[in-house]
C-alpha cells in the first residue's frame, strides 16, 4: 500500500511537471512520436501489401499445381536457356494425365491465354481484353461467381459450341442498361454466344481478374487456332481432392510426366510444376527484408527521440535541483526522486508512442474511407509499440533520474 501510494504521488508530481511546462513536452513527444509513426506505418503498409498479394496468390489455388514450360522462379540468375527449348504441354499430355491421377485430382483442365483481343457488339466495341480457353473442369480448378447466366455445359464444351462467359468491365462496356446474356458477339472474327457474366471482382495487386476477360470452351478455341501453340501459354492445371499433401500430388504429377514424357532417370524434368508456394516464398523473402529496413528507419528515429528525452530529463533535473532539495529533507526516499523522474520519462514516451499511433489510425481511416484502401494495423505491432515507448523512455530517464535521487539535499537546496 505504502508502495502504490508512492507511485501515485510520483506519478501527480511526473504529470503536474508535464502540464506545467507544455513546450517542452510537446518537443519531447516529437522524436518519439515521428519514430512509433515510422516504425508502425512501415510495418502496416508492409503487412497490407503482403495480404493485397497473399489474397491474389491465393485465387491460383493453394492446392492446385500447373505444369507449364517455364517456372514461375526468376532472378539476375535465371537460366533460361535450360527451358527455352522444353517442348509445352499438349493436349496429348492433358488426356493422359487426366487418366493417371484421376483418383488424386478434383479436377484437371487445360487452359490457355489467346492475349488481348477486340470485342465487338453492333456498333460498340472493347479493346484490351483477355481471351481465354479451357476444358470443362475449368469450374473445379479455379473459383469464379456469376452475376447472371450460368457455366458450359459438358456437351457444350465437348462439342466445341461458339458460347462464351465475358467479364463484369466486358458486359458493361458492350451492354450498358442491358442484359448481355443470349447476346451475340464477335470472338476472334466467330459469332459468339453469351451464356454467362462473371461477378465483379476488381483488379488486385497480381493484376488478376475475370472482369475484363471472355472465357470460352476449349475445343471452340482449338477451331480458331492451334491450342498448343507456345504463345499462348498452354497450361495444364491439376486440382488435388481435400486433405491431399500438396507434395504428394506433385510427387506423383512428376512422376506421370516423366512417364509421358518417357525419360530416363538420370534426365532432368522437361516441364515445370509451378505452385503458390513459390511465390508466397519470395515474397516472404522480399518482405523479411523490408521490415528490417522499416525497423532500423523507425529505430533509428526512436533513438534520436530518447536523445531528446533524456537532454529535456537533464535540464527538467537541473529546474527542479531546488524542489527536489526540499522533498529530501522532508524526508523523500532516493527510489521516490527515482521513481517521480522514471514515471516522467516513461510517460513522455507514451504519450509519444500514443500520438503517433494515433496519426497511423487517422491516417488509415482516411485511406479506407476515401480510397477504399483497408490499411492493416496488426494489434501485435501496436503492444510491441507499448512495450517499446516504455522501454525507450525508461532507459533514456534512467541516467537524470539516478542523477536527480542521488542530489545532497542542502546543496540542492542552495542551488537557487
Amino acid at each position: 500500500m505504502i508502495f502504490l501510494k508512492l507511485l501515485k504521488e510520483s506519478f501527480n508530481f511526473a504529470f503536474e511537471a508535464l502540464r506545467q511546462n507544455k513546450l517542452r513536452t510537446i518537443l519531447s513527444l516529437l522524436g518519439i512520436t515521428i519514430g512509433i509513426m515510422t516504425i508502425i506505418g512501415v510495418f502496416s503498409a508492409v503487412d497490407t501489401l503482403r495480404n493485397n498479394i497473399q489474397s491474389s496468390v491465393e485465387k491460383l489455388g493453394s492446392n492446385t499445381i500447373y505444369v507449364q514450360k517455364w517456372p514461375w522462379v526468376g532472378g539476375p540468375d535465371f537460366p533460361w536457356w535450360k527451358y527455352i527449348s522444353r517442348p509445352s504441354p499438349t493436349i496429348k499430355d492433358f488426356v493422359k494425365l487426366s487418366e493417371r491421377i484421376d483418383k488424386n485430382a478434383e479436377g484437371v483442365t487445360f487452359e490457355v491465354g489467346l492475349g488481348e483481343r477486340t470485342i465487338k457488339f453492333k456498333n460498340n466495341s472493347i479493346e484490351g481484353v483477355q481471351i481465354a480457353a479451357a476444358s470443362h473442369d475449368y469450374y473445379k480448378v479455379w473459383k469464379f461467381d456469376f452475376e447472371a447466366g450460368r457455366y458450359f455445359t459438358e456437351s457444350e464444351s465437348k462439342s466445341g459450341k461458339p458460347i462464351a462467359i465475358i467479364g463484369y468491365s466486358v458486359a458493361d462496356g458492350l451492354f450498358p442498361n442491358q442484359d448481355p446474356v443470349g447476346k451475340v458477339i464477335s470472338v476472334l472474327g466467330r459469332k459468339t454466344t453469351i451464356v454467362g457474366i462473371f461477378k465483379e471482382e476488381g483488379e488486385d495487386m497480381l493484376g488478376i481478374s475475370a472482369d475484363k476477360t471472355v472465357f470460352i470452351p476449349l475445343n471452340f478455341a482449338r477451331s480458331l487456332i492451334d491450342v498448343e501453340d507456345e504463345r499462348y501459354n498452354p497450361s495444364i492445371n491439376v486440382k488435388g481432392v481435400d486433405g491431399l499433401a500438396i507434395s504428394e500430388l506433385e510427387s506423383e504429377l512428376r512422376g506421370s510426366m516423366r512417364s509421358l514424357r518417357k525419360l530416363s532417370p538420370k534426365q532432368e524434368d522437361d516441364f515445370s510444376l509451378n505452385k503458390t508456394t513459390m511465390l508466397t516464398g519470395q515474397l516472404d523473402q522480399l518482405f523479411g527484408i523490408i521490415d528490417i529496413a522499416g525497423a532500423f528507419i523507425g529505430g533509428f528515429s526512436i533513438l534520436v527521440g530518447g536523445f531528446g528525452i533524456a537532454n529535456i530529463m537533464f535540464v527538467s533535473v537541473k529546474e527542479r535541483t531546488n524542489i527536489i532539495g526540499i522533498q529530501k529533507s522532508l524526508g523523500a526516499k532516493n527510489y521516490f526522486i527515482l521513481l517521480q523522474f522514471l514515471i516522467e520519462s516513461i510517460l513522455l514516451c507514451l504519450m509519444g508512442g500514443a500520438l503517433g499511433l494515433a496519426i497511423v489510425f487517422i491516417l488509415a481511416f482516411i485511406s479506407k474511407t476515401f480510397f477504399d484502401l483497408n490499411i492493416i494495423v496488426d494489434i501485435s505491432k501496436v503492444v510491441l509499440t507499448i512495450i517499446l515507448s516504455s522501454l525507450i523512455g525508461l532507459i533514456s530517464g534512467f541516467i537524470p533520474a539516478f542523477m536527480a535521487s542521488r542530489l545532497d539535499p542542502v546543496e540542492a537546496i542552495r542551488s537557487k
